[in-house]
């Protein structure tokens, strides 16, 4: 195949699109327009008295359609640590599955599971992998969480595209509710914040997220789909049982529908968790 030849007055131009087009050929896909993929929203992660909990809403999307109302975004990594994904569903599913494998091929290696630190490293190497797909639109974001047992406390890591980790203090959120969630977490959240707290901090973050994101599911009452939460301690990755986040939601529902204007007169309101607003 010949290549083309142009004259000095008819330069095709720096855009390699526009050359396909002017050859016959067929241009690739806009970068970052990758269509009819989906992509999974909000995840929120937060320390706690005991350890981290972790909190995914169910909602899938492609584009501004709902692809799946029940998809889970909260994975263990192993017995002591977690994964929570946003971002493009099916290359991050496949993430969190090749880490599953890598973290028990090292320890069945080994003898002993690798550090938390060597995890959250292991994964930020996944996610820098992953940036040629994701300049095409295939992002992955996600947020690993666990329990280190040589500091015996809970420990939160967050990510960019480019694989860059970083340790969060408290809390960490991704997804496109981001925003929002973080926002609720950051004026609820306090140092040795207790079990049930966290969960209906977290709980308040999804349901204020998926307010405002309309790509961030909130509990579907109706069909009884709730967000997947759970606990990550010293004794290991536990699934917070859904009859427990309905309950909490349903309690979360119910302050939220009592009319302006009802309340003791003199009274604070009191949020979901115990705090006085």
């Amino acid at each position: 195949m010949a290549f083309p030849l142009f004259s000095p007055g008819d330069d095709p131009g720096p855009s390699f699109a526009d050359l396909l087009r002017r050859t016959g050929g067929v241009p690739p896909a806009p970068v970052g327009q990758v269509p009819d993929v989906t992509h999974a929203t909000t995840v929120v992660a937060l320390r706690y008295a005991d350890g981290v909990i972790m909190a995914g809403d169910r909602r899938a999307t492609s584009g501004n359609l709902i692809s799946h109302r029940s998809m889970e975004k909260v994975f263990a990594a192993d017995r002591h640590s977690g994964v929570a994904i946003a971002g493009a569903a099916g290359p991050a599913v496949e993430m969190v599955g090749l880490f599953q494998l890598q973290l028990e091929h090292y320890e069945k290696v080994e003898g002993v599971e690798l550090s938390l630190e060597g995890k959250a490293n292991q994964l930020s190497l996944m996610v820098r992998n992953n940036l040629p797909a994701a300049m095409q639109g295939l992002v992955v974001v996600p947020v690993f969480a666990g329990y280190d047992l040589r500091r015996r406390t809970g420990r939160l890591f967050q990510y960019d595209v480019t694989g860059g980790r970083y340790e969060e203090s408290d809390f960490a959120t991704t997804g496109s509710g981001r925003l929002h969630a973080g926002t609720v977490v950051k004026l609820g959240y306090r140092a040795g914040i207790e079990r049930g707290d966290a969960l209906d901090l977290a709980i308040s973050a999804l349901f204020q997220a998926a307010d405002e994101d309309s790509a961030t599911g909130g509990p579907d009452l109706v069909r009884g789909i709730y967000p997947t939460m759970a606990a990550i301690t010293a004794e290991g990755f536990e699934r917070i049982e859904e009859a427990e986040v309905a309950q909490r939601f349903r309690s979360l529902v119910d302050h939220l529908s009592v009319p302006e204007g009802t309340a003791s007169v003199g009274a604070a309101p009191t949020m979901p968790g115990g705090d006085a607003r």
